[in-house]
């Protein structure tokens, strides 16, 4: 045996304790490891700096790689509209979340940073993205077409995963209960058996859960899939008078009954993160509300995934927001929120839930369930493993496939309210070859009204050529006979309506863009000048009326006049898919979701109801025989 001196033993047993050390560091990457062994692992090496930091989602705006390394930011998210530059590309979307997350994978554990997006419609930040129909159209297909729903949200993953974000604030479950709220677009249903079966576009999202999965644990099936998140938890489709963010009265069961079933379904399919209400039920507002975030819904309901707040959600915990902001970080933490979108004054909230900590007032066992769960997404996830976009997913963005796909939820989502003024004189579906005809209307031309709120801006926007896409006027004129002359006037009188000669007349009318509080409505009126349109047109000749619209408005006014009517809801970029139906190559097939009142002063008012005396009910939707033409 040879011999070695007192310095070198000592350098050879540094170097070997060293090693040792940087193999159990590298222990929670180990994609091998059970997940509870990755999530213990990886928290007993952090501190509580690196702890509040997974909890802190903040804006876009804010997040430079030197606050995400100093504050170890566990999230970063763009809000309605908030893009890295105008009409950016993929590559460009790409880029950014590449910068950072590389600054996340610098710090002392290298966690990386999970960035979310709202994708409610489509990708529907992102300029050239497929805008899909809003959740109000698509609720009419109803369990018939669940396996278009699950397809659509798999095009929407492939579409976010190619500007490299793994993570979207979607699906919106709520059950809508009256129209007059402004967010009853982002509603399937007011009835919450077909807002149950609309969570089939978790698993697009997510992917499969296996078989034998442990109920209530998050499930995402790899790179080309994201993180989904069920939201508002709980009730937010049901406040006094549809006001945005208010109070939701009903009893414990009638919540359960109403509100609650599609989060079951939404945690039995692996979602990763639900997402909490603005709302209060019956006073209480959701994001102080123990009982139902940690009792019911992780220790009743078994969810392992994250819950997030809204958008300066914990602010408005007090009236006004921001009035007491310990307490609303109390309050929410205390509550079981996991991760707070801040969005902006992460500073702040770091230091006072840090304080409140240090000082006993949130213990440290709530801190460490809430960056469990989060770490768990992660994790299950594989954001460790692939933390970085993937360049080959670039050519995803407002593929043709998807576009095709939208467009067929646009004819699925269609209902046909009225076919002619007496049924034996049906005007649908129209002929193509006419010697002339007229489109009409606000809506007809105008690509931002098509796809509503939340369309490449939080309000949307009114630009006919907001992105890449189909506008109703476009697709008639693909769709007619080359002999067939379409004259389009946005809004004609009556003389030049009656001089032309038209063989007869489509209008296209409806909502201007709104979401959130700005879209409560106590009228629920057609803008001047769709009624004007519709009386000068509609009293001339024959004509088929086009409502575009995030939920029934008032038309019975109007009805008599109009010869054929159909809901088209919003139906986002593929305004093809309309014209696919109005001229018959395809039949109508949907079905109201939501019930459609005569009068205002009757809501709410939703099937099932005593006093139940709709316009048109629940349910209802005229098809066109096409065998017969």
């Amino acid at each position: 045996m040879g011999r070695y001196s007192t310095p070198f033993v000592g350098l050879l047993l540094l170097f070997c304790l060293v090693s040792s050390s940087e193999a159990e560091y590298l222990k929670y990457k180990d994609p091998k490891v059970p997940l509870n062994v990755r999530i213990s692992d990886l928290m007993k090496r952090m501190s509580l700096e690196e702890k509040i930091g997974q909890m802190t989602q903040i804006e876009r705006e804010v997040a430079t790689p030197d606050v995400i390394k100093k504050y170890f930011i566990g999230s970063v998210l763009s809000g309605g509209g908030s893009v890295p530059a105008p009409k950016a590309s993929a590559e460009t979307w790409q880029k950014m979340v590449n910068e950072m997350q590389k600054a996340a994978l610098s710090t002392r554990l290298a966690i990386p940073m999970i960035y979310g997006i709202d994708a409610v419609h489509g990708h529907n930040n992102v300029y050239n993205a497929t805008i899909f129909p809003h959740n109000v159209g698509l609720g009419v297909t109803r369990q018939v077409y669940a396996l278009l729903i699950k397809k659509i949200g798999d095009a929407t993953a492939l579409e976010v995963r190619a500007t490299g974000i793994p993570y979207v604030f979607a699906p919106c479950i709520a059950v809508c209960r009256d129209p007059r709220w402004g967010r009853c677009y982002e509603s399937y249903s007011e009835d919450y058996r077909i807002v149950r079966t609309m969570t089939e576009i978790i698993p697009g999202l997510q992917g499969d859960i296996p078989a034998n999965s442990v109920k209530g644990v998050p499930f995402v099936a790899g790179k080309n899939k994201v993180a989904a998140c069920a939201k508002h938890y709980v009730g937010d489709g049901g406040t006094y008078k549809g006001i945005n963010e208010n109070n939701t009265l009903i009893s414990y069961n009638g919540l359960l009954g109403i509100h609650m079933p599609a989060y079951y379904n939404s945690i039995i399919k692996g979602v990763s993160t639900v997402m909490i209400s603005y709302s209060s039920w019956n006073g209480v507002k959701m994001h102080a509300n123990r009982k139902l975030i940690t009792d019911y819904l992780k220790n009743k309901l078994r969810f392992r995934g994250f819950v997030i707040s809204d958008w300066q959600g914990i602010d408005r915990i007090t009236s006004p927001p921001h009035a007491n902001y310990s307490y609303s970080v109390q309050a929410g933490v205390s509550a079981g929120i996991d991760m707070i979108m801040v969005p902006f004054n992460y500073t702040e909230f770091i230091d006072e839930l840090t304080r409140q900590v240090k000082n006993n007032i949130i213990p440290m066992s709530r801190i460490d369930d809430a960056v469990a769960r989060i770490l768990r997404v992660k994790f299950v996830m594989g954001l460790f493993e692939n933390p970085l976009p993937d360049p080959s997913l670039l050519n995803q963005l407002g593929k043709q496939e998807h576009r095709e796909l939208a467009r067929e939820a646009v004819r699925k989502s269609l209902v046909l309210l009225k076919n002619g003024k007496s049924s034996k004189k049906p005007l649908l579906p129209l002929p193509k070859k006419s010697a002339k005809i007229l489109v009409a209307g606000s809506h007809a031309d105008n690509l931002g009204y098509q796809c509503g709120g939340w369309t490449i801006a939080w309000q949307g926007l009114s630009d006919k050529n907001l992105t890449s896409g189909t506008t109703i006027l476009s697709a008639v004129k693909q769709t007619v006979d080359p002999a067939t002359e379409v004259v389009f006037n946005e809004n004609p009188d009556v003389n030049f309506v009656k001089s032309n000669k038209f063989s007869y007349a489509i209008v296209v009318v409806g909502e201007h863009n709104y979401a959130e509080t700005f879209g409560d409505s106590l009228n629920l009126t057609i803008p001047e000048p769709g009624p004007s349109t519709i009386t000068n047109v509609c009293g001339a000749i024959r004509c088929v009326v086009v409502v575009i619209s995030g939920r029934p408005v008032v038309i019975q006014p109007y009805l008599s006049k109009i010869d054929a009517l159909v809901a088209a809801w919003l139906p986002g970029t593929e305004g093809q898919g309309v014209a696919d139906v109005l001229y018959g190559d395809y039949e109508f097939t949907g079905k109201l979701a939501r019930t459609w009142f005569k009068r205002v002063d009757q809501l709410p008012m939703n099937v099932g109801d005593k006093h139940y005396d709709p316009l048109f009910p629940f349910g209802f939707g005229l098809t066109t025989n096409l065998t017969k033409y």
